[in-house]
Parts: structure tokens; sequence; C-alpha cells
């Protein structure tokens, strides 16, 4: 069978790059090991946050009831059922995927798929037959798996990644998570919203430390306050894997000291998952690509995480539409990613785009700052939810947009118009001009832009 792209990988950049090749005529083959949808639809993004929400629900009924004048006795949870939600959730969407492959008719072929020469690909279905296929064009995106922290494997059961920590049979009594990225952020959340005892531990001085320094501190206290045990500055210096537990040694300024916790989670971040057959040229174990997403083998092609950082499901999706674009329509010039949004769905939640405070200050740009808490906002006081605040970075100059972080509820929704924003070069005159509507949480957005001018109204 040949085709004009074959594309590996059925994930945010895989599926996506497969239906745009579609859409542009071509004749296309999606190659997946596992469902439609990747780790993001099956075992990150989607079912992590249908986890998360259980969790919200759980919590705001367990903290908050008396506060909205509701009173119950009794509340209690069954963790299968809140495990099984979130698992029919990835699965209702993965048939989603599937369907608009046949849709937009993209050859749907599941198996492992190798990169032979001659642009060819053979496919390993899972009983062991094979198949050779052919493509103009390939296209890799076999995305990441979890990186192990070496003296402590993975087990499955007192040391799991991300995967095992959203289908455990049973709910630990304990949990110590090693790295407060993202992942370890959400899971911290969720399992301590339910009760597990949880242990947060990260070597840099804030928990989610790629985000804004204030916001990072400021997601530590709320954790903190949440009954989490968050430790920062803190490095694991010894592991031991019991069988039915794990004993870690780690030390800061403080000193050394020993958690033991019935299980591991994690979260130090990810390995690329290389398919078999060519080699491509590396950088630091991911696949290198020039201007057009184009490996050093002629018609091999690669996007998203396999491509190496942001390692975002968004940011692939991008890729894989520049990638084929760039394949398929004459004089189209491939964009690479610039200003993305970051986000984590614990609550509080914790968005941004552009430059943190840090950055700027390291790179010498006078700035000014506009801050704005959402205790100050009518919405956050009528939804009982006044944790954070908006805080965005100008250019002392021009008053060009430079960077904008959120904490607080719905975070992840309202950062949408900061991106927008700084890609359109928008300066704070013209989010002053722009009128937010009235109650909402995007006031703070202008409100925190106004403060940046020392003229905030309601704060």
């Amino acid at each position: 069978m040949s085709y004009d792209l074959i594309v590996i990988g059925g994930g945010p950049a895989g599926y996506v790059g497969a239906i745009r090749a579609a859409q542009l005529g071509k004749k296309v083959a999606c190659v997946e090991v596992d469902r439609a949808g990747g780790t993001c639809l099956n075992w990150g993004c989607i079912p992590t946050k249908a986890l998360l929400k259980n969790a919200e629900l759980y919590q705001t009924l367990t903290k908050k009831a008396k506060e909205f004048g509701l009173s119950f006795d009794n509340l209690q949870y069954d963790w299968s059922k809140v495990v099984g939600r979130s698992r029919k959730v990835s699965t209702r969407l993965a048939g989603g995927i599937e369907f608009l492959f046949k849709k937009n008719k993209v050859d749907y072929i599941k198996g492992h798929g190798n990169v032979l020469g001659d642009n060819k690909v053979e496919v390993i279905a899972a009983d062991g037959t094979k198949q050779v296929i052919e493509g103009s064009k390939i296209l890799v995106a076999t995305g990441c798996k979890s990186r192990e922290l070496p003296p402590l494997p993975f087990n499955g059961k007192s040391v799991i990644s991300s995967k095992e920590a959203m289908v455990l049979e049973e709910q630990p009594k304990s949990l110590a998570i090693i790295g407060a990225g993202a992942i370890g952020v959400e899971f911290a959340y969720v399992y301590n919203a339910f009760g597990t005892k949880v242990t947060l531990i990260e070597m840099m001085p804030n928990i989610l430390p790629v985000e804004d320094d204030e916001v990072g501190a400021e997601i530590g206290k709320s954790f903190k306050k949440q009954g989490i045990n968050v430790l920062t500055d803190t490095k694991v210096t010894g592991t031991q894997d019991n069988g039915d537990s794990v004993t870690l040694t780690v030390e800061n300024a403080k000193g050394t000291q020993e958690i033991t916790a019935d299980v591991c989670l994690v979260a130090i971040g990810v390995a690329p998952v290389l398919p078999g057959g060519l080699e491509p040229e590396l950088d630091r174990g991911f696949i290198k690509v020039d201007d057009r997403y184009e490996t050093s083998i002629p018609n091999v092609f690669a996007c998203g995480d396999i491509s190496g950082p942001p390692w975002l499901a968004h940011t692939a999706s991008f890729e894989a539409v520049q990638a084929v674009e760039g394949m398929f329509i004459e004089g189209k010039v491939p964009r690479k990613v610039g200003n993305f949004p970051g986000c984590t769905y614990a609550h509080p939640q914790v968005a941004s785009v552009g430059k943190t405070e840090r950055a700027l200050k390291e790179e010498g740009v006078e700035y000014k700052v506009g801050k704005f808490p959402f205790a100050a906002i009518g919405k956050a006081q009528a939804a009982a939810d006044t944790e954070g605040f908006v805080k965005l970075l100008y250019g002392k100059e021009h008053g060009e947009l430079l960077g904008a972080h959120i904490i607080g509820d719905n975070a992840t929704e309202l950062i949408a118009e900061m991106g927008l924003a700084l890609e359109m070069e928008c300066t704070a005159d013209e989010i002053h001009s722009t009128i937010h509507a009235h109650p909402t949480l995007a006031e703070a957005i202008h409100e925190a832009t106004l403060d940046a001018d020392d003229h905030a109204i309601h704060f």
C-alpha cells in the first residue's frame, strides 16, 4: 500500500497531522500501537482532568459545604468509580478520534511502526504479524514516556509513573512524589483531596519551578494549607523499595530525614519513545529537526514530544499542522513554537504565557508589573474561590505585554486572552481599552493592567 504520508503515532501530534494532511487531499495512514489519542488522551491530559474534577468536587463538599448553606451526613466516595469515570471519558474520546479518521478517510493501522529505508514503514501488529507500507513522506510523532529514577525503577505497585497513578486499584494511605512539575503537583492535589497523606519533594526552591517565582511560592503555600507536606530545596539522596512501601532519604537545609510511603510516584520528566529502524540525528536523545521539521533522513519528519520540549499536547498539535502544511502547501513556511501557554490543573490552577519576571531580570529587560488579587473580584467572592492573583509584565518603555501569570480558579481558561494579546503584540493601553464583562474573573486581567500604571480601581 502506498501513501502520500504515513504518520507513526496517534497522539496530539500524530492524529492532528494525519487529519490535516487528509484535509489537504492527501492519502494518509496513521500507525498507532495503542489507542488513537496517544498518551495525552488515554493516559495523560484527559483522564487526569477527570480525576482532578472529582477531587475538586469532593474537596468543595467537604471543605466549603457550610459556606454554601449545605449540610449532609456520611459523605462517601467509591475510589473504583472515581478511577472508572476517568477511564470512560478517555475511551469515549478515543472513539471520537477514530471517528474523525473515518470521516477524513485516514487509514488507521494498529501496530508498532518501524522506519525502514526507501520511505517504507514496517507495522508489527499485536499478534506479531507484519506488513510494510510505503509513503512519499513519513512523520514521526511517537512521543515520550515517564523517565525513571535509576535507583528506583518502576514496578507498577510501590514505585509508579503517572500512568499507574491514574488507575491504582486501591487508594494508598500515603504517597511520596518525587518531582513537583505539573504532573507531580496535579497528582499531589488529587490524592490529598481524597485523604491520602502526600509528601511532595522538589529540588528547586519552589514547586512548579518553570513558573514565575511568585506563583510557585503561592501554590506552595496553598498546598501546605491543604495539608500536603511540601519539601522544596530538597534532594533525594537515598532510595529503598521495601516491596509494600518505599523509603526515601531526603536532604535539605534542615538536615536529613527518611520518608516512608505506601507508594512513590516518580515525576521527574520524560524520555523519548524512538521508533525502530533508521536512526536520525538526535539532540539529547530527542529527534533533531530543521526549520521544516525534517530529520537528518530525507522525507522523514518529526514533531511533538519526540522532537524535544516543551512536551505539551497543544504545542505538539501546532507543530504537526505546521509540519504537514510545510510538506504539502507550496510556498508555506512552517512556524516553530514561540509563545505558548503552560497550564497546571490543580486547585488553585496555574497558567502562564510569555516571560517570567526571573527571565526578564536575567535578560536585563526593563519592565513594569501589574498585579491584582482574585479576592477583590466580585465573581470570585460569589463563587467562594478567592485564592490567587493575576500578574502581568509589560515593557517599561513601550508598554508591550511580555508575560502573563495567573494562579486561581479558571486560570487555565483565562490564559487564552493573554496568549492572543502576546501574539498580537498588545500594549497595556490596548488592554486598558478592552471592556471586560462584569462580573467575571477576567476583570482581574483588566485591573492588573491598570495596576501596572498604578491606577487599579478596585484594590
